[in-house]
């Protein structure tokens, strides 16, 4: 956490990532530019967050945890880098960080072979730093494999008829025969795990991880059964291994997530899922951050259906009127109507793209629009008329914002 103090108000900023633009520290440092260039007394806290996707070691790493490095496989098999977070005997791990689509090589998708064994290198790499408890944050995978690479990252065996280990992706999974999970790390039976994720799928059918997902991944139509086929041969020989308790993780909510990777987390590693933006909450001590601040600053690239779905900006908001501070929301651009977002606890919503309509100009000038969207902040709470002089059709209800921070 950082803090300016000042003697005005108390301004949280919980920003998530603006996609394809800015990170949420890069959010949460440009809103603070303008807010404090406004009124130098604010008391600003950023605390950027995430929903359990990309932006979570971000977000943990700004709440103070050790950012650490390992050398793991990629989506296709290449070698990458990538970061995960660490604080004691926690560590917060991303799948998209080993696995996601954002790190496919030279973003060609491969619907069919792509593999999430990266992130279950990751796993390992965390338990050789001594971890003992794994939050895995799930979005934004390149694969739909179930799972299967995870747990051959973590030295489980996925073999066909004649005994050879099949290869990496979802669709080799049609072949599986046998699985040996014999030689599973065993450090894992002594780890407890947290599935962050928002995804309610299941793993398999009309509303399964292939058939859902698998079209954003590059899967056609006939890719989209075979996969599914494919996650269903898998749960068959999971369930002959480790007994039927496995065809239940596979009609979980949160099965589904990241290509089956939570039916793998929950059947095998024996995770618990967690809504995402809960996680990143607790990881960043936002809730008490909140207490006693006037105003708390939430928002993300896009406002839309999705974000009413348990993603940052409602759990920002859920966690601000908990402690009794208002809440206005930054965007991109806003596809909800004033009545929805007020229901969700949002009373005010600035959009970069009422200050700049040009998509790829308001991207590459985000940062200044945040800064000039921080200073229109701070003019409402020290002198409650800006409002009038904002572009956009939606302005904060600054008369109550008002009598909260003036107390009146």
């Amino acid at each position: 956490m950082e803090a300016a103090k000042g003697a005005g108000a108390k301004v949280v900023l919980a920003p998530d990532k603006f996609k394809g633009s800015l990170s949420a520290p890069e959010v949460a440092a440009a809103l603070e530019r303008g807010l404090l260039a406004a009124d130098p007394e604010l008391e600003v806290i950023k605390v950027p967050v995430a929903d359990g996707g990309e932006g979570t070691v971000e977000a943990a790493v700004s709440a103070g945890y050790r950012r650490h490095r390992a050398i793991v496989a990629g989506p296709t098999g290449e070698a990458l880098e990538a970061s995960f977070a660490v604080d004691g005997h926690r560590a917060v791990i991303e799948l998209a960080a080993a696995s996601g689509l954002d790190v496919l090589p030279g973003g060609l998708l491969r619907p069919l072979a792509a593999t999430s064994r990266g992130t279950g290198e990751l796993i390992r790499a965390a338990l050789d730093a001594g971890c003992t408890e794994i939050v895995l944050g799930v979005g934004g995978s390149a694969c739909t494999d179930g799972g299967a690479g995870l747990l051959q990252g973590l030295g489980a065996r996925f073999m066909d008829d004649a005994g050879t280990e099949l290869p990496p992706g979802g669709a080799a999974l049609a072949r599986l025969a046998t699985v040996d999970l014999s030689g599973l790390d065993g450090r894992l039976d002594r780890t407890s795990v947290v599935l962050a994720s928002d995804v309610d799928n299941p793993l398999l059918g009309h509303n399964g991880a292939a058939a859902v997902f698998g079209p954003q991944k590059g899967a056609a139509p006939e890719d989209v059964a075979l996969l599914d086929a494919a996650l269903g041969r898998l749960v068959e020989v999971l369930a002959a291994e480790l007994g039927a308790g496995t065809k239940a993780a596979a009609v979980f909510p949160g099965a589904g997530a990241a290509g089956g990777v939570g039916f793998a987390a929950l059947a095998v590693l024996r995770a618990r899922r967690r809504r995402g933006i809960d996680v990143v909450m607790e990881l960043t001590g936002l809730h008490a951050k909140v207490q006693g601040a006037q105003l708390v600053i939430t928002g993300e690239g896009s406002l839309d259906g999705q974000s009413l779905e348990g993603k940052a900006p409602v759990g920002i908001a859920q966690a601000a009127a908990a402690a009794g501070a208002q809440v206005f929301a930054v965007c991109g651009r806003n596809l909800l109507p004033e009545d929805r977002l007020r229901a969700a606890g949002i009373s005010g919503t600035f959009e970069l793209l009422e200050l700049e309509p040009d998509v790829q100009k308001c991207m590459a000038s985000a940062p200044q629009l945040l800064e000039q969207t921080g200073a229109a902040i701070a003019a409402i709470l020290k002198e409650g008329t800006a409002a009038a002089a904002l572009p956009g059709k939606r302005r904060p209800a600054e008369a109550g914002l008002l009598s909260t921070v003036k107390g009146a």
